[in-house]
């Protein structure tokens, strides 16, 4: 899974998956944009990916919201880079609630970024990626948008349009070269997993086969995979990293 010389953009890669896809594409040779609404953090985050790796990463304050911050971020690297191989819509949010008591804010919140946003992304990083006639693009989903979830109506809902999302990009950019998949990531150990209590993560254990929570670089792995050429003849796919959690 050589992505040598490739340039990548990863969005909120600041910290957590984000973080750990960004430095797994640079350690198998990318350069990577390093995307995040807040810029003292992703500057941090950029000086030690750079440290780690020896590859160049680039800090860009991005808030995939606004979608004139998306052409704008996309128009810096690839002015500064030359073209944009590979892009992983990573940034999303969870404003979770039961649904009877979901406000209209917090459903606006979440679908803005994590679906919107994915959709502003795309569409700015494919006029490049037309032109080159070659693209990777990457969609960070999640199993609550196969299977639903209990208090996350928004987010679930979010994370099945972006699989929807997924699924026509690929149909549409395919005779391009460009790639479209998504992944589905089930319990992963991030910050929003260690606010659980122990016991609430031991039912979780019981519920995957595998046993375990997964680890960002689990997650980040499978990223690279399908940004590689090994991963040339998939396009429109969901690939769920959940320890065998959701089977279909």
């Amino acid at each position: 899974m050589n992505l040598k010389d490739k340039i990548a953009l990863v969005t909120g890669g600041a910290q957590g998956i984000g973080e750990a896809i960004a430095r797994e594409l640079a350690r198998r040779g990318a350069d990577v944009a390093v995307a995040d609404v807040v810029l003292e953090k992703v500057e941090n985050t950029a000086k030690l990916l750079q440290q780690e790796t020896g590859r160049k990463i680039y800090p860009l304050k991005m808030d995939v919201s606004q979608s004139a911050e998306v052409e704008e971020g996309i128009k810096k690297i690839v002015d500064k880079c030359g073209r944009l191989d590979i892009l992983v819509n990573n940034a999303g949010i969870t404003r979770d609630g039961l649904l009877m008591r979901l406000s209209e804010q917090d459903w606006d919140a979440v679908l803005t970024i994590n679906l919107k946003g994915t959709f502003q992304c795309i569409k700015a990083a494919t006029r490049p990626m037309l032109k080159q006639r070659y693209g990777r693009i990457i969609n960070i989903a999640s199993i609550v948008g196969l299977m639903g979830n209990a208090g996350q109506a928004n987010y679930s809902a979010s994370k099945a349009g972006v699989i929807g999302l997924t699924k026509t990009a690929a149909k549409e950019l395919a005779s391009r070269n460009i790639t479209v998949n998504a992944i589905a990531p089930g319990f992963i150990k991030t910050k929003m997993t260690e606010v659980l209590t122990e016991e609430v993560k031991d039912n979780l254990k019981k519920l995957i086969p595998l046993g375990i929570l997964g680890e960002p670089e689990d997650v980040a792995r499978a990223v690279a995979f399908l940004a590689s050429d090994e991963a040339a003849y998939i396009t429109g796919q969901v690939l769920a990293v959940d320890g065998g959690m959701v089977m279909h």
